[in-house]
């Protein structure tokens, strides 16, 4: 009986600390920008946001792949804002048909890993028809240990089907931590 109470006691310890840490981590897309290059290819149905607290904001976005796409490129930069957007820590190139198959940048694979249960985009190439990315909101729990420290941030995505870009998504989001 008593090991009992020492171990609820401990766990509602420790499920208070972890409310607390995950109230004061404020983890929120502030705007979406999504163009496309070459309409021939890609078609962008829907990009953007939408309230659903007042610290959160769910990204909604659905482009159609017009063709067959079996090489997908994408070219990725975490921009920090400092009297405008500077470069910052992350700058990246992934072969987005080579990481389905085997995950192999650790950076992509915690993007990956934050909107995969909200999104189509869980399988190999070839792409075609509607990509969809529905209702993603960031959680400060899956960033795993990503050095982040507070303020705003703009992650720019150039994606390029055979070496040629198609469509851009830029998202910008502030990261806050209050401990």
């Amino acid at each position: 009986m008593r090991r009992g109470l020492i171990v609820f006691g401990i766990l509602i310890i420790w499920m208070t600390i972890q409310l607390r840490y995950n109230e004061a981590v404020i983890f929120k897309l502030t705007n979406a920008v999504c163009k496309t290059h070459n309409r021939s290819w890609v078609s962008i149905n829907k990009c953007r946001l939408r309230a659903i607290a007042r610290n959160k904001a769910a990204f909604y976005f659905n482009a159609s792949f017009l063709q067959p796409t079996k090489n997908i490129f994408l070219e990725a930069q975490i921009l920090k804002r400092a009297s405008g957007f500077k470069p910052w820590l992350y700058k990246f190139s992934l072969d987005c048909c080579r990481f389905l198959k085997k995950s192999y940048n650790p950076v992509a694979i915690i993007m990956y890993n934050l909107y995969s249960g909200f999104s189509n985009l869980n399988h190999t190439c070839p792409y075609e028809g509607d990509q969809i990315i529905d209702g993603f909101y960031p959680r400060y729990e899956l960033l795993h240990g990503l050095p982040l420290p507070t303020g705003d941030y703009l992650l720019e995505m150039t994606w390029l089907f055979y070496n040629k870009p198609q469509f851009l998504r830029n998202v910008y989001f502030q990261f806050t931590e209050d401990l």
